[in-house]
């Protein structure tokens, strides 16, 4: 009833639409569905976005002294380091907790076990576990709850 047919291809708009929509709703750029001899690709152009750049102010001129008490100051800390991270294995959505309103998998500082969660990612409306590869400590979380991520984004660190 819905159906058009084109080229002896029966389409279902609803179904195509609802394909469009999955897209919005995760993120993707394209999705392709194969039912025997017939493919449906829908497909959309992203545009990035041009990030925000902050400037910081112009540097003052400084007395003598300040400026050699400054260089004897040690160095600015390094870019933090994501060798050691645990990365994102799919694009999605992460959550630290089971629920919302529920504590998080594990805190930074706790004692964490190989196979344990440490946070959800959910894609598709799947729910998929991300767990420790190793026993440790929980280093650090390089993400915040509710935070769409990347693949290979680096989501925590067990050291």
């Amino acid at each position: 009833m819905g159906d058009h047919k084109d080229n002896g291809i029966n389409i279902d708009p609803a179904f195509v639409r609802a394909l469009a929509e999955l897209l919005d709703d995760t993120g993707l750029s394209e999705i392709e569905v194969e039912d025997g001899a017939r493919k449906i690709r829908v497909a959309r152009t992203l545009t990035a976005a041009a990030a925000p750049v902050a400037y910081a102010a112009a540097p003052v001129a400084a007395p003598a002294a300040a400026s050699a008490a400054a260089a004897t100051a040690p160095a600015a800390p390094a870019a933090p380091s994501f060798a050691d991270a645990v990365k994102s294995p799919m694009v999605g959505t992460v959550y630290l907790s089971p629920e919302p309103g529920a504590a998080n998998f594990a805190a930074i500082g706790s004692a964490v076990k190989e196979g344990e969660t440490i946070l959800i990612i959910e894609a598709m409306k799947v729910m998929n576990p991300i767990v420790a590869p190793t026993s440790g400590t929980l280093k650090a979380v390089h993400v915040e709850n509710s935070q769409p991520v990347e693949y290979d984004q680096p989501l925590f660190t067990i050291g």
